[in-house]
């Protein structure tokens, strides 16, 4: 029961810090790139109170994982988009179109379905070395093509396979001694995918909506972090309740294909001034 309490609040934190993060990402200049929009973005009080969500968000769903499979963690994770936007309409004034609203209701049709088939698991270790050469390379990939991508979706699916990378290192680390983490190597290739996902959620978040934004990121690390988990994790699925695994999995896939291509938010929560 614990590690579901842990999720319940990591989903709760997250959504709330991406709501923060939209809003601050959206008034920092134009002109900034990934690194300069950070370090615009660092000096930002509501950025920082954003980020501060993420972080606490992310400490709750890493514990979680040392008890959970990564698609529940990952499933729970991306309900904040739906919370984030129902902060949004009733807190912020935002206005959402009747199609993101079906699509939204989509996603978490599709979020049941990988919740009711999951079922706690320990996970297997990983070599640092393979992890590095497996894990790694995507990093190196992601920081080469920072500068050819400027829409939202596609930064948003690159930050989701940053995420992605960040979940599966922390899954198979979870379960150890939190003050030996920092001798541990793939602690800190965790931390370094951190960063890149960081850089690139914050210039999806300023280019598009945040709905379209984490729902595209989080939908994106589901499908990777689902894959690898039960490959080659040790991830479990309850006996006969595989194909709710793909059914849900191909729902929150849909929905985020119909989201992408929603109109973005209304123009108020697109101006917002310091």
């Amino acid at each position: 029961m614990t590690g579901y309490l842990e999720l319940a609040a990591s989903a709760v934190m997250y959504a709330l810090g991406v709501v923060a993060q939209s809003v601050a990402s959206r008034r920092a200049a134009d002109d900034l790139g990934g690194v300069g929009l950070l370090a615009r973005l660092a000096r930002d009080r509501l950025y920082l109170l954003g980020f501060a969500g993420q972080l606490a968000g992310f400490a709750l769903a890493f514990f979680a994982r040392a008890r959970l499979p990564l698609y529940l963690v990952q499933a729970g994770s991306t309900c904040a988009v739906g919370l984030a936007t129902a902060f949004g309409v009733l807190v912020l004034g935002w206005r959402v179109r009747r199609v993101e609203v079906v699509v939204l209701v989509v996603m978490a049709l599709g979020l049941v379905l990988l919740v009711a088939a999951a079922t706690p698991s320990t996970a297997h270790d990983v070599p640092p070395l393979a992890a590095f050469v497996l894990f790694g390379l995507p990093l190196v990939l992601l920081a080469a093509v920072q500068r050819g991508v400027r829409a939202a979706v596609p930064l948003a699916a690159l930050a989701g396979v940053a995420f992605a990378v960040v979940a599966i290192t922390s899954r198979t680390i979870a379960d150890e001694p939190v003050l030996a983490l920092p001798l541990n190597a793939l602690a800190w290739l965790m931390v370094a995918a951190a960063l890149v996902g960081q850089s690139y959620l914050a210039l999806g978040l300023r280019r598009g909506s945040a709905t379209s934004t984490a729902a595209t990121m989080d939908a994106t690390t589901v499908v990777i972090t689902s894959v690898v988990g039960i490959a080659a994790l040790g991830d479990r699925v309850v006996p006969g309740r595989e194909w709710w695994v793909v059914l849900g999995v191909g729902l929150v896939v849909t929905g985020v294909l119909l989201l992408g291509s929603a109109d973005r938010l209304a123009p108020s929560t697109a101006r917002v001034t310091g």
